[in-house]
């Protein structure tokens, strides 16, 4: 049994919260969390957390916005109870994918691609150019000659647009000398603001507002770019700031990831487990042959066919297509052999399960006798579970980091490994101030 030891859990994943106490040896922190009928989460802690090192774990799956948040909620409760040391332990931590978005070669990570055959876009100015007298801009696409040519045709439709103004230097701003201000101090005791015609626009007037001719000038060219949000510092900030003081999580997507904590955070492996199921659940396992689903993922399948003497294969995903929509139609090709063997895809994370499925019928293609998949982690959102049963896998194995009891109930391919002795471990050495990589020593 672990002392001055408190093990608080969230909503995400009871079953694993129960089965880490059991191995530390002791109850869970009691506690009421719920929401209120307007949606707001409800947290009372009945347990003392004063002076004691206070392990939270939530797992990043289900409803993630409402259980990162209750995470963030218990983090600031301990900290406002004097907890002594407030440890989140996510087993699937979300936002862990962010990073890995499409980016366009010129560096601006796009939502969309432009519509119609013309691709020489410009990025339109937010709040909108204003002067309903002036046309938008085409782009600089042919260099300083184009330039001149579109500098002048602009000039001749402002002076030829009934828009224009003689007041108005540039078809746009009032001349200096007509200025609203300029009129106020040089007259001295006369009035000339008759003479004066303010614009009928303003910097941050939508062109909406505008009259029918104003309208009629101004005509955005679709395909404007948004930027692609990355949450992943905002994520680290929020749990930083909530109060912890350490983060345990497991085989996160993009280990870069640490980086973002100015925290200490522990990157646990789910590999030895997946090695132990190799040993004890495949015959013949020498003669198998380990297969990386990508290229992301051919390090972590590499490590694992280094450590039981295995053959290696990897498919490449050939992705050149035309929309950024397309992305998941791209080609994929096998480098290896796996003629009459036993292919294992390895990989950290099943979303959609669209890669490994489409895997799993490549390999079949090329001849392989059976194909597990192995996978730390099982999210299978939306149709995973049934693109699962209706592909060429013989066999799932994930961890449950995520719940998997409804998943496996409807699917009769998919075997679940357990995860809390490892996360029990981890939680009594880091109390205990032992070393986390004496875990990975001799897998």
């Amino acid at each position: 049994m672990v002392r001055n030891i408190v093990v608080l859990g969230g909503n995400s994943h009871p079953k694993l919260i129960e089965n880490i106490c059991n191995n530390l040896g002791l109850p869970p922190c009691n506690r009421i969390l719920n929401k209120f009928s307007g949606g707001e989460s409800r947290l009372e802690i009945q347990d003392s957390v004063r002076g004691k090192d206070v392990y939270i774990i939530q797992s990043g799956a289900g409803k993630v916005n409402d259980h990162f948040v209750d995470l963030c909620i218990m983090i600031s409760a301990c900290k406002t109870g004097s907890a002594k040391k407030v440890t989140a332990v996510l087993p699937l931590f979300p936002y862990s994918r962010q990073p890995d978005i499409p980016y366009n070669k010129i560096g601006a990570p796009l939502a969309k691609t432009p519509s119609g055959p013309n691709k020489d876009f410009t990025f339109e100015s937010r709040p909108v150019t204003p002067g309903p007298g002036q046309p938008q801009s085409q782009g600089l696409s042919n260099g300083m000659d184009n330039l001149h040519k579109k500098l002048g045709k602009t000039a001749h439709e402002q002076q030829n647009s009934p828009l224009y103004s003689p007041q108005m230097s540039n078809g746009i701003t009032p001349k200096r000398t007509d200025t609203m201000d300029s009129l106020q101090s040089s007259g001295s005791g006369r009035s000339r603001e008759s003479n004066y015609q303010q614009p009928a626009f303003t910097t941050h007037d939508d062109p909406s507002t505008h009259s029918k001719e104003a309208r009629a000038v101004f005509k955005p060219k679709p395909g404007y770019k948004q930027w692609v949000a990355q949450a992943g510092t905002l994520v680290a900030d929020l749990l930083t700031c909530a109060g912890a003081d350490h983060i345990i999580t497991m085989d996160l997507h993009d280990p870069q990831y640490q980086g973002f904590f100015d925290i200490p955070v522990d990157n646990l492996y789910g590999k030895f487990l997946l090695k132990r199921y190799i040993l004890s659940n495949i015959p013949d396992f020498r003669s198998a042959i380990i297969v990386s689903p990508d290229a992301g993922g051919a390090k972590r399948a590499t490590a694992i066919a280094d450590d039981l003497n295995m053959e290696f294969a990897l498919i490449h995903k050939e992705r050149r297509p035309t929309r950024i929509t397309d992305r998941q139609n791209a080609t994929m090709m096998l480098v290896g052999d796996v003629a009459d063997k036993v292919c294992i895809l390895v990989d950290d994370l099943a979303d959609t399960s669209n890669t490994i499925t489409r895997a799993a019928k490549l390999l079949k293609k090329q001849g392989a006798t059976r194909v597990y998949a192995l996978l730390t982690h099982g999210v299978f959102s939306g149709d995973a579970i049934e693109r699962i049963n209706a592909s060429a896998l013989d066999k799932v194995i994930v961890t449950n980091s995520v719940p998997q009891d409804e998943h496996k109930a409807i699917c009769p391919k998919l075997e679940v490994l357990e995860v809390g002795q490892v996360f029990a471990e981890a939680i009594r050495r880091v109390h205990h101030g032992e070393s986390i990589s004496a875990l990975f020593w001799d897998t």
